[in-house]
């Protein structure tokens, strides 16, 4: 969000089994342009931003589940929820996925973040 902001075009990322299903759940969202490993540092990924209209696509996050205080949600939680707007990004036993996947698959699970 800070390097949409400021104009980037790209940042680097560290390569991280969680970090990736994220940048895959944004992917699929059409919240990024897409990302690849860096070919300077292997340890990176450079992820491609998105604009449209010279703004940001990512506008706010909102982080709903924290280290010191855990959210979860059954099915029936999810469904209670309206995101018009945004994406929220779930953990799931499946995996990291959107809200409409997991409503899709029929998983509950952890709310990280909210992306508006």
């Amino acid at each position: 969000m800070n390097a949409q902001k400021s104009g980037k075009s790209v940042i680097q990322v560290p390569n991280q089994k969680l970090l990736l299903s994220f940048l895959n759940v944004l992917w699929d969202e059409g919240y990024i342009l897409g990302y690849k490993k860096s070919t300077k540092n292997t340890t990176k990924y450079s992820v491609f931003l998105k604009y449209k209209n010279n703004r940001p696509v990512i506008n706010k996050v909102g982080f709903i589940s924290k280290p010191s205080n855990r959210k979860y949600f059954s099915l029936a939680q999810l469904w209670k929820i309206d995101l018009s707007v945004g994406t929220a990004i779930v953990s799931t036993s499946k995996g990291v996925l959107s809200l409409n996947t997991c409503k899709k698959y029929g998983v509950g699970g952890e709310i990280f973040a909210i992306i508006k």
